[in-house]
């Protein structure tokens, strides 16, 4: 059982589309397919810069990919409801115990409302999912009908999260256009979310960074 067998598996893509439907209905943004796809190649990449096997990159990425099918149930306690879910997905697919504790770990402990980093794949989960801030993620077109959510979203021109194995740093870079976001409204909606990676990465032995318009923030 691989990241290729969740990625194109029926129910794992039922539920995420039903998901960012219903996140759609209710004003939030982006969380489709490309959204958890996303996630999952960098949460797989964080622990492949930074050594870890490839059975741990295989499940961060695992992981990654199925962290937001909870949605589909309820936005209140998605998490929980995904790591359920993912369980009885994995039991049919005969992934092992021991694998199928470490991925429903890590679904059920990446919001940042009632979860954090408990091990190497839930830290790297955390650090994909919160650095996925960026303009394409906001549904409607309209600035008119912008919520605060969208204007942060919409506002970040530009992000990358650099890995450095060497100087043991994790760092999220952002570009903000402050003419359709203040500073405080963005920290505002991430503060919470940033903090989360700092401890993702003190899990991962790392130090977080992030920069915004060039200058260090956190």
């Amino acid at each position: 059982m691989t990241f290729e067998n969740i990625r194109k598996h029926p129910v794992v893509l039922a539920l995420l589309d039903r998901g960012n439907r219903d996140l759609g209905v209710l004003g939030y943004t982006d969380h489709s397919r490309a959204h958890c796809g996303l996630v999952a190649d960098r949460a797989g990449n964080i622990l492949e810069r930074l050594g870890y096997s490839a059975h741990d990159v295989e499940l961060a990425k695992i992981a990654g990919f199925m962290h937001d099918i909870g949605n589909a149930v309820n936005r209140t306690h998605h998490a929980e409801n995904g790591a359920l879910l993912a369980y009885d997905i994995l039991k049919e697919l005969d992934m092992p115990l021991a694998d199928r504790v470490v991925v429903i770990g890590a679904i059920g402990n990446h919001d940042e409302s009632t979860g954090g980093a408990k091990d190497p794949v839930s830290a790297a989960l955390i650090l994909a999912d919160k650095s996925d801030v960026r303009r394409d993620r906001v549904r409607t077109k309209d600035p008119e009908k912008f919520d605060i959510h969208d204007r942060v979203n919409y506002a970040v021109t530009g992000s990358s999260l650099k890995v450095d194995p060497v100087e043991k740093k994790i760092a999220l870079n952002l570009q903000v256009d402050e003419g359709i976001c203040s500073m405080y409204e963005y920290f505002d909606i991430f503060l919470g979310r940033m903090l989360m990676c700092r401890e993702a990465a003190q899990m991962l032995g790392c130090r977080f960074r992030l920069t915004v318009n060039g200058g260090k923030v956190l």
